[in-house]
């Protein structure tokens, strides 16, 4: 094949990739204008609520958990230590594992523990984890360790590609869980102390609800590999007396309203004090920019965080600014954080619901990818998750409502114009 002749074969490719994605894209814009409407929500934390959420979503409440709330770097000191203690079997998928010392140093627990006879399952995301060469794989495989990639980048493959595996889950023995929005990659490190460590919440989860975080897995690995898991996989964790309940949401897209969708706009339309959220990409809707504001009008404490300059994607922060007017007019509070990227996506309702996940406030999170989340009920960790939020606001930006209608021309149109494109990030 002639030089030329490859260079117009990738170009068609290209071409036709990226037609396929505008095409998606403003398939998601155009079916997401108006999705739904709720007049008066239960509020989060009441049974009420918890009912709601299990009709929409097929979440059942899940009593009796222990939840350990982490930041930061210690996540994953604590998924390793969890790794090295396996018996049985390993389960993780994550979005992220790029090339570095941090995915080293997992490959390496990994490695240890399969030549110990322990089953370890892996599944990385196609997109997500692209970084990652074929000689750390294999080395993984060569040493016995089971490793998947969802969804591939291949020209086959192309109508699934904007839909990706945005979670990030460790199951040790069926017993123990890890989920949040932690990725393995060395920007997890540290205490988000500066630009290169990134600023994270994670959670550490025993009990009845390890099942449903395992069958978010199983989804992408029976997906990726054609293989059903039993066994030690899908154990009976115990419940314990002194546990609390949380719900957990899978969230896969299908066409219609997701169930990262649903979860996210009943809480805030159930707001009745506070409504609180921490996002990494904070982009939202008509729908979702209509029930904010409607929640900050009917006396709400809405407080949104995002990211400020040290966001790792420029655009995805610009397409966000596009709502802060109508958000600051209708009472609402913005914050942009300045210490380093802030990837974290907690939401607080009242003082006795949260939910923390892998879901940003973005029509991505909402319609496109696979997300996992899940809601905690108990108000002792909805007051440390709250503590964590007021600790991050010392160190953001508060965002005034007159500087910002005397932003320049330029900055408007900008906003306007990364929009769409923010969806294909």
């Amino acid at each position: 094949m002639t030089s030329t002749r490859a260079r117009r074969i990738a170009g068609g490719a290209a071409l036709a990739a990226a037609g396929l994605l505008a095409y998606q894209v403003a398939k998601y814009k155009r079916g997401t204008r108006q999705r739904f409407e709720m007049k008066e929500g239960p509020a989060p934390g009441t049974p009420e609520f918890s009912r709601l959420v299990s009709a929409m979503t097929g979440a059942p409440l899940l009593l009796g958990n222990r939840v350990k709330v982490m930041r930061n770097g210690s996540t994953l000191d604590a998924m390793v230590e969890a790794i090295s203690s396996a018996k049985k079997t390993i389960d993780c998928s994550s979005y992220i594992y790029w090339p570095g010392p941090t995915a080293d140093r997992f490959s390496e627990a990994f490695i240890e523990r399969a030549r110990a006879g322990v089953e370890v399952n892996l599944v990385f995301d196609g997109y997500g984890s692209a970084k990652l060469d074929g000689d750390h794989l294999e080395r993984l495989r060569h040493s016995g360790v089971n490793v998947s990639i969802f969804r591939p980048v291949r020209w086959y493959n192309l109508r699934k590609l904007n839909n990706r595996m945005h979670r990030r889950i460790l199951v040790v023995d069926g017993a123990l869980a890890f989920v949040g929005g932690v990725g393995i990659a060395d920007v997890w490190t540290g205490d988000a102390q500066d630009p290169e460590h990134w600023r994270e919440t994670h959670l550490r989860v025993e009990g009845p609800a390890v099942v449903d975080i395992f069958g978010a897995f199983m989804e992408n690995w029976t997906e990726a590999t054609k293989g059903i898991l039993t066994g030690t996989h899908i154990a009976d964790p115990p419940s314990f007396d002194d546990g609390v309940a949380l719900q957990v949401t899978r969230s896969t897209p299908t066409g219609g309203a997701t169930a990262a969708t649903e979860l996210f706009y009943a809480a805030v339309a159930g707001a009745r004090e506070r409504l609180w959220l921490t996002t990494a990409y904070f982009a939202p809707d008509r729908t979702f920019e209509e029930v904010l504001c409607h929640a900050a009008r009917r006396g709400v404490d809405v407080r949104v965080l995002v990211n400020g300059h040290k966001v790792d994607k420029e655009v995805a922060r610009q397409a966000g600014h596009r709502s802060y007017g109508k958000l600051l007019e209708a009472g609402a509070r913005m914050f942009e954080y300045d210490r380093t990227m802030l990837h974290a996506k907690v939401l607080l309702v009242d003082g006795g619901w949260a939910n923390v996940g892998s879901a940003n406030f973005d029509s991505r999170s909402f319609d496109l990818d696979l997300e996992i989340n899940v809601a905690v009920l108990d108000p002792g960790l909805v007051e440390e998750l709250s503590d964590h939020f007021l600790e991050d606001l010392k160190v953001s930006e508060e965002i005034d409502i007159e500087s910002w209608r005397k932003r320049p021309l330029r900055k408007r149109a900008a906003e306007y114009a990364t929009e769409v494109l923010q969806q294909s990030l």
